[in-house]
């Protein structure tokens, strides 16, 4: 990071500091953050793990998190239609709606806008609300402090409000929360900071579908931090959709941790943004955890969509899988890049990785690549990584039956996402991905058909 664009954090840090809430994150959590990142810099494409990533936004972002206010005038075409059965909590530019949301009323589950506390909570320690680098470097966790982790630390200088979920033990809500993030400011105006914690108890089971969208066209900075806690045998099903506005920058950090006998199926679906990159981090600290990572990503024209996931093996007997599918079409970039590490006592890890793109126009871009790095003998991994044209055997199927050529790439193209999007289990959701899709890739009447 370049002495100015330091000293512009800093500036615009030092501008708001007095009206950032100390319920979100105290002002001693903020310094070191700020400490943190003035020492490490924001990434850049010399970074192994950013070189994909589209980064020049950086330089004219005006990085003050907009006024805290609820936008209730947002237009009805801002707010997409909420999901049977799924109570919805509203954030703009990062703070808590309240006249655009709705409660949820399963006893045992509650959601918090940690802004509206009067105090910070004293039942969550500092560390426990500590961005991902800084949570590891205080606790002494499995997951070490990373150059990846620095954008969640600039989360956590600027963050304006954050959404707590809590689930108490052996509460069953499999279809309960919708959190929905709209970003309405102009990224040379403010910025958009989305904070999300999310607390499962032992044996509970958890849905949530998390959304981030753009009330307008305007060309957003949206800096998302989210960390989840899934307790021993507890079960969580976690949708995300990204539909950011065609000129928005959108970046996310997530840290999750899974206990003994747990699950955490995690869902992504990639649309929007002009720039996106998204970092996950994974612990699978329990005995016999389980992972399920699922990514579709969709980018045309001049669009950039990049990933980063580190899955942290550390207790024994468990389980990760990963589906990645992108298609990139125009000139857009879509890349993906997938480490798995195996600890010492991590015996019978049972890892799959598959990562696949799929190239749609003469001057698209795909990487893929698989990482593993194992420390002991005792386990089942396998990785493969695919990147390349439509299947030319497959089209002539198509085209030999009297297809139309438009048609079959758009078939063959539908059924390359839809391997990852028919394991969504909310069947609402499921159909407006399905559609948001068939709409992005200019669809036929065959794809339409589909949906």
């Amino acid at each position: 990071m370049s002495a100015a664009l330091a000293e512009k954090i800093s500036e615009a840090h030092a501008a708001v500091r007095d009206s950032l809430a100390p319920a979100v994150v105290t002002p001693e959590q903020r310094q070191r953050a700020l400490q943190a990142l003035a020492a490490a810099g924001l990434p850049t494409t010399r970074d192994e793990n950013w070189k994909y990533a589209n980064l020049r936004s950086l330089e004219r972002v005006h990085f003050a998190p907009a006024s805290p206010r609820a936008r209730t005038d947002l237009p009805a075409a801002a707010l997409p239609a909420g999901i049977e059965g799924y109570a919805r909590y509203t954030f703009v530019d990062g703070v808590f709606a309240p006249e655009l949301s709705s409660a949820v009323e399963t006893p045992g589950v509650s959601v918090t806008s940690l802004r509206s506390s009067e105090a910070p909570d004293e039942s969550s320690s500092a560390t426990a609300r500590a961005p991902a680098g800084l949570r590891a470097v205080e606790s002494g966790a499995a997951v070490s402090a990373r150059s990846d982790d620095r954008l969640a630390w600039l989360n956590e200088v600027f963050a304006t409000d954050s959404a707590r979920i809590d689930v108490g033990e052996s509460v069953d809500c499999p279809a309960c929360i919708e959190v929905l993030f709209v970003a309405t400011e102009p990224a040379q105006a403010a910025s958009s900071y989305p904070r999300l914690e999310i607390n499962v108890g032992a044996n509970a089971r958890l849905g949530i579908i998390e959304r981030h969208v753009s009330a307008q066209d305007d060309a957003n900075f949206v800096n998302a931090a989210v960390h989840v806690n899934v307790s021993a045998r507890a079960q969580v099903s976690h949708y995300r959709l990204q539909q950011a506005g065609a000129r928005a920058t959108w970046f996310d950090t997530l840290a999750a941790t899974v206990g003994k006998d747990a699950r955490y199926d995690l869902h992504i679906v990639n649309l929007g943004a002009l720039s996106a990159r998204s970092t996950f981090h994974v612990a699978l600290a329990g005995e016999r955890a389980e992972l399920g990572l699922h990514v579709v990503s969709l980018a045309d024209n001049l669009q950039v969509h990049d990933g980063f996931a580190l899955v942290e093996h550390i207790a024994p007997y468990s389980k990760s899988e990963q589906n990645v599918r992108g298609i990139a079409g125009g000139r857009a970039r879509v890349a993906f890049n997938s480490k798995v590490v195996v600890r010492e006592h991590a015996r019978g890890t049972d890892s799959r990785q598959s990562l696949r793109g799929l190239l749609a126009g003469p001057q698209a871009e795909i990487d893929v690549r698989p990482q593993l790095e194992i420390y002991t003998d005792d386990v089942r991994c396998n990785h493969g990584a695919t990147a390349g044209k439509l299947d030319d055997n497959m089209l002539f199927y198509l085209l030999s039956r009297g297809i139309e050529r438009d048609t079959a790439q758009q078939l063959l193209k539908w059924a390359f996402l839809e391997d990852v999007v028919s394991r969504i289990a909310v069947p609402e959701l499921r159909r407006h991905i399905e559609a948001s899709l068939a709409g992005q890739m200019k669809e036929t009447a065959a794809v339409k058909e589909l949906v």
